[in-house]
């Protein structure tokens, strides 16, 4: 893999980090994920213009339905991330939805697209996956009672992230649709199935306004920019290296979990996040 893409992975991960916090300080739900998928749509219409001028970018029907079916995919990972926030922490949700879904599109990776992983790159993602899992509580985690719902959660969209990555993968690398478009065909398929439910719940959309906008605008612009970046590395590199790398934003995010929002044991997170600079390091260089 190239240092381009390990640097635009590393990137996306950090804004990746940074937007969740925003989503977890909003506590939002489905008004919320619509109004944040409206902001990308109206912020991102100058870029998207000029581009499409620019450069008149070709798309054929298959990449249109890739595009529907990205957006429906993206839909259910957000209300899924939502609701999770909802019921866990920040540094366990998060967690477990971003280790689940490396590992299963690893999986998928070698099992539909014929990738073929070296033996270092899967001891990289191995340890990655065994640090979300001690950052996530560990053994503790799994004896909580009250666990149920907030992992629930997290491994719905751990499969989610799974499902997205690896049918994005085949629209931008094999049916070669260009990142910018996919993102934000995307964002329009996701605010068009959402409308309806703002519009009968449209009191609670001026309410999240209101109380909300600058963490909607926040995410509309970091969570767009980070899933192009991500995009953008898929369009050459194998998604088996890409998913686990993608990862690293879970040391920006159990630290932001554990220091801004004082979800406690930073000590085990930090050890946790060293494992996974382990893992990245192997990943990168296998």
């Amino acid at each position: 893999m190239t240092l381009l893409s390990v640097a635009l992975i590393l990137i996306s991960a950090l804004l990746h980090a940074l937007w969740n916090l925003l989503a977890k300080r909003a506590h939002g739900g489905g008004v919320f994920t619509w109004l944040f998928s409206a902001l990308t749509v109206l912020l991102w219409a100058p870029i998207v213009a000029t581009y499409i001028v620019r450069w008149q970018p070709k798309l054929a029907w298959p990449g249109v339905l890739f595009i529907l079916g990205s957006a429906s995919l993206h839909v259910s990972y957000f209300l899924a991330l939502q609701r999770g926030y909802r019921t866990g922490d920040l540094s366990v949700v998060y967690p477990l939805a971003r280790g689940v879904g490396p590992l299963l599109t690893l999986i998928g990776a070698v099992l539909l697209l014929g990738e073929r992983p070296t033996l270092p790159a899967i001891t990289g993602a191995g340890l990655i996956i065994a640090g979300v899992f001690v950052i996530a509580g560990g053994e503790q985690m799994l004896r909580r009672r009250q666990m149920g719902a907030g992992v629930a959660y997290g491994l719905l969209t751990g499969l989610l992230i799974a499902a997205y990555t690896l049918w994005d993968k085949t629209a931008v690398s094999t049916l070669l649709v260009a990142p910018l478009l996919l993102e934000y065909g995307s964002s329009i398929g996701r605010t068009l199935i959402l409308s309806p439910m703002a519009w009968r719940r449209r009191r609670e959309v001026g309410y999240e306004w209101r109380t909300h906008r600058w963490e909607a605008i926040g995410i509309a612009v970091l969570s767009s920019l980070a899933y192009i970046l991500v995009l953008t590395a898929l369009v050459t590199a194998p998604v088996s290296y890409i998913a686990p790398l993608r990862e690293a934003s879970i040391l920006f995010g159990a630290l932001l979990g554990a220091w801004l929002l004082r979800e406690g044991q930073a000590q085990r997170r930090l050890l946790a996040a060293g494992v996974m600079v382990i893992g990245i390091v192997l990943l990168t260089v296998g």
